[in-house]
């Protein structure tokens, strides 16, 4: 069984850093394009970050890029989202998905995390 673990959320001043994980079990996540999504309050989910399997492309949304970076650890079937310099509006709950795809979309993804919270005061 297939399980995605997100850590490494909590609560930061604007302009502060947080590193999130993502623990896979039951597959081999090198085997898989990785994604990082967010859904704050009242909004819709929303595509932040992606990698490929091998780790050479990676994708970000507009709002993240030069702020966020995505990598993975293949060796501890582990992918990561570093977030810099965060504002505000990344305020959000972040999941972790795994999929054959690199891509934007959520629903290429077949294996999805249960989220951790980002909070970023101002």
């Amino acid at each position: 069984q297939v399980q995605l673990v997100e850590s490494g959320g909590g609560l930061v001043q604007a302009g502060g850093s947080l590193r999130l994980s993502c623990a896979a079990s039951g597959r081999t996540s090198s085997n898989y394009a990785m994604g990082w999504f967010r859904q704050a309050p009242g909004k819709e989910r929303e595509f932040v970050a992606a990698i490929s399997r091998i780790g050479g492309s990676t994708r970000y949304t507009d709002s993240v890029k030069g702020r966020f970076t995505i990598s993975r650890d293949s060796a501890k079937n582990t992918v990561y989202l570093q977030m810099n310099s965060l504002k505000a509006e990344d305020t959000a709950v972040y999941y972790c998905a795994m999929g054959p795809l690199l891509g934007s979309s959520w629903s290429i993804y077949d294996y999805r995390g249960q989220g951790t919270q980002v909070t970023v005061s101002s």
